[in-house]
């Protein structure tokens, strides 16, 4: 624990946020580390709670060690600090920075009072650590022989293949964009996480002996029947990269885009890829609407108002969360509450229960209207899903030249390299695994959103993590890595 007393004595105090006017005339992070003093007392307040929750099943997909790392950075430690984050979570300068925390909503001290500000904690120690030099490439004193290839290369799937390595595996990883990271270089604005920091961890896998391939799309320029040849386990961490999309009429029109398109085209423009103008998505000038409110959308909205959008409107078809939690979401469950991200204090229009009917083009064939109406929700249907019951008059019309379409995923996509291996899809579209995370194929795996379904970076690296171990197992017949329960 941290100080004993330091939970009554000791406010929660998070990093502020650069000014707005400030940070949305550039890409960089927004979300700056505290003085080490500060971080130090922000450390004290952790309880002796005797069940910490921040690290059940409520909490840390990974089982981080939460008060150890705490009451190490309240006594200055920093080192072993460092060493027990690094123990059980692979990637906390991605955790860091982009998980949503749900050990702080299942902190003991959330009860009654504002948790402890462990994602922020988490990010000082991995910082400082790379500050200091102690990070460094930990290459296997050892080689057994076998190959793993890893297809994709995103927080799952670059777990494995360190944990793996780790092993003494020879592990190559495959990416068909031409940049390693995956969602965490593609997917992400460089406002949330900068590319140098992705880069940062790259370097320091291949210096372990992680091989990387970007720009091979295995099942396509990399053939299935290589990919059984060469080597002993293959395990597919390609994610949930089949967008949800949205049949209304007027959805071919022109300036109609996925979020994703419109994500990584502009992390490409920030690396320096030079992209055709005519293909160009960007919101300067324009009106924008994005349709969905969760993550992907606050990213778009950022996104948006750093390409300098005139208006921008989010909308969502569920009803607006509440500002705090209802009896029936009692602490440490997750708390379904209205949130504010960076991007939402940034500007724009935010509304809820509302449905896309249509959206009209010019002579151009360019989008120029979204045609909606506002719901009500009925009481639930016999599958227990409540029925969305248009309001009579509530049509409405709203000019726009550009809409992002933000709704979630729908699994992995149905390709060359699925077909190819043969491996099974369950019933919601994503992979189908045992308890050891194979396949229906001997010796094929799959890890992360391909497997769970659309999830979050947390969950993803603690996926990899048990896959790897699978893996591992399976290999050698036991293992020694470390997995999360």
């Amino acid at each position: 624990m941290g100080k004993t007393t330091g939970f009554l004595e000791i406010s929660r105090k998070v990093a502020e946020y650069r000014p707005v006017e400030e940070r949305v005339k550039d890409w960089e992070e927004f979300w700056p580390l505290l003085p080490e003093e500060e971080a130090r007392a922000q450390g004290a307040r952790c309880m002796d709670c005797g069940t910490p929750f921040c690290m059940s099943g409520h909490g840390c997909p990974l089982g981080n060690i939460i008060p150890e790392f705490n009451d190490l950075v309240y006594r200055g430690q920093w080192k072993r600090a460092l060493d027990v984050l690094h123990a059980t979570n692979n990637f906390p300068e991605f955790t860091g920075r982009l998980c949503p925390a749900p050990c702080e909503a299942a902190c003991v001290l959330a009860i009654n009072q504002p948790a402890v500000t462990i994602e922020q904690i988490e990010r000082q120690i991995v910082e400082h650590g790379f500050a200091e030099g102690w990070v460094t490439a930990r290459p296997p004193t050892r080689r057994t022989g076998k190959k793993v290839a890893v297809i994709g290369s995103g927080p799952a799937g670059l777990a494995v293949a360190q944990q793996l390595n780790r092993a003494g595996h020879t592990v190559t990883v495959f990416e068909r964009a031409e940049v390693i990271g995956g969602l965490l270089r593609l997917g992400i604005p460089d406002f949330k996480l900068e590319k140098h920091i992705v880069q940062r961890r790259i370097d320091l896998m291949a210096a372990e002996g992680i091989i990387f391939k970007p720009g091979t799309n295995a099942g396509t320029n990399y053939p299935v029947e290589e990919l059984r040849t060469n080597f002993d386990a293959i395990c597919l961490t390609a994610g949930a990269t089949q967008p949800r999309d949205l049949k209304v009429p007027g959805r071919e029109l022109r300036g109609v885009h996925f979020a994703v398109e419109f994500l990584s085209q502009q992390n490409r423009l920030n690396a320096g890829v030079p992209i055709d103008p005519a293909e160009r998505i960007t919101a300067d000038g324009k009106a924008a609407v994005i349709l969905g409110g969760g993550d992907t959308g606050a990213d778009c909205l950022g996104t948006v108002h750093r390409q300098g959008a005139a208006q921008v409107y989010q909308f969502e078809l569920l009803p607006e969360p509440p500002p705090e939690r209802k009896p029936n979401n009692p602490w440490p469950e997750w708390p379904r509450v209205l949130r504010l991200s960076a991007a939402h204090k940034e500007g724009g229009v935010r509304d809820y229960n509302i449905l896309t009917k249509a959206f009209t083009g010019d002579e151009h064939g360019h989008v120029r209207t979204l045609q909606g109406v506002r719901l009500e929700w009925g009481p639930p249907d016999e599958q227990g899903r409540p029925k969305m019951i248009e309001i009579p008059g509530s049509e409405f019309e709203i000019e726009t030249q550009l809409v992002l379409l933000a709704m979630g995923f729908l699994g992995p996509e149905r390709n060359a390299l699925i077909s190819g291996l043969g491996v099974e899809i369950d019933g919601r579209g994503n992979i189908a695994c045992g308890a050891n995370y194979m396949s229906n194929v001997p010796g094929v795996f799959a890890a992360g959103d391909c497997r769970t379904g659309q999830s979050i970076v947390v969950r993803a690296i603690a996926d990899g993590r048990r896959a790897a171990r699978a893996i591992d197992a399976w290999l050698m017949g036991s293992s020694e890595l470390p997995a999360p329960l």
